[in-house]
């Protein structure tokens, strides 16, 4: 059982977050919203019949539903009531630095514009307290020619995201399946991250960095099974933006009490915690730490730790992530 000063500390501690889909934010209320506002006809008679329906068995059982409730995102404002929503939780959470992930393509295949999206998450990172930036993914079920078309199509809007990164199903579409969009990426200067060794192999974590060149890992939980592949990436200080609800809510691991975040600290690794699809996946920032660390034996050195990780993984410039880094320290040498 997590002590009250463990729960207030990972409460009140500030954080960074380094893997939230915009779109897995949209919790069933705002869906339903958003459904009224458009006309859009949902398949589920209510609020309480749609959150019923988040009981996944894998990955694809829950991008089934989550590109479902994308459906009602239709207008720039949707796009932005929906970032503001997220960012008023973020900063419930005293998460301090958000870099969020946003799928252009589940969009743009229904006829939404480019700048619909791009302009209406950007704008809500703007007037939000949070400090936050934006990381387009490409759909990896989807070719790398319509990843291609997609990067193009977002290319006059480059001002308003840092980077790339690659999601949805990972089993059968390996990283180098997407080789030249990425090292299209690289040369335009963006930020590489990529969705790795969640449910697919540690083959697909070393491809990621091999063949994409990403800085960071988008879970990587199954690293551990390669030793070697373990040791370079702990050396390399290689992050790994993990989201244990998310693991257990898609059975990567049956319980909590089984997650291997432990193991990867131990390991050398710069794991960081994260919500991934909080509106699916059962809760926020603090959700995740306070799940996480009453299931396993982790204590104030590792709320440090995590702390500190976030955001020395993220793509923040060195002067700023001095200051955050400087204040997780002068907060946690009051606790």
């Amino acid at each position: 059982m997590l002590n009250d000063q463990l729960r207030s500390v990972l409460q009140q501690m500030p954080k960074a977050e380094l893997h939230i889909h915009i779109e897995g934010s949209l919790e069933p209320e705002l869906i339903f919203a958003l459904a009224r506002r458009n006309g859009v006809q949902l398949q589920y008679p209510s609020v309480e019949a749609l959150r019923a329906a988040y009981a996944f068995t894998d990955l694809q059982s829950f991008l089934d539903i989550y590109y479902a409730g994308a459906s009602v995102l239709l207008k720039e404002q949707d796009f932005y009531d929906m970032t503001a929503a997220y960012l008023k939780r973020a900063e419930a959470d005293n998460v301090r630095h958000a870099e969020i992930f946003f799928d252009p393509q589940t969009h743009t295949a229904r006829g939404v514009a480019m700048a619909t999206v791009i302009n209406g998450i950007h704008r809500a990172c703007q007037d939000s307290p949070v400090s936050a930036t934006l990381i387009l993914c490409f759909l990896r079920h989807l070719s790398e020619e319509d990843a291609i078309a997609t990067l193009e199509a977002a290319l006059p809007y480059r001002d308003k995201f840092i980077g790339v990164g690659l999601d949805s199903s990972e089993v059968g579409n390996p990283p180098e399946k997407f080789a030249r969009v990425f090292a299209r990426c690289r040369a335009l200067g963006l930020h590489l991250v990529a969705h790795a060794g969640e449910e697919g192999p540690p083959a697909y974590i070393e491809t990621a960095l091999d063949v994409l060149k990403v800085e960071r890992l988008d879970h990587g939980v199954r690293i551990l099974e390669d030793a070697a592949l373990t040791r370079r990436v702990a050396q390399a200080q290689i992050a790994l933006t993990v989201c244990p609800l998310s693991n257990v809510k898609l059975c990567v691991f049956d319980r909590m009490e089984q997650h291997n975040l432990q193991q990867l600290l131990d390991a050398g690794l710069a794991a960081t915690v994260n919500s991934d699809d909080p509106a699916y996946f059962g809760g926020y920032m603090n959700d995740n730490f306070i799940a996480t660390f009453e299931a396993l034996p982790l204590g104030l050195s590792h709320a440090q730790r995590l702390a500190r990780n976030s955001f020395a993984a993220s793509f923040l410039p060195a002067e700023q992530k001095r200051k955050y880094l400087a204040e997780v320290d002068a907060f946690f040498a009051k606790v």
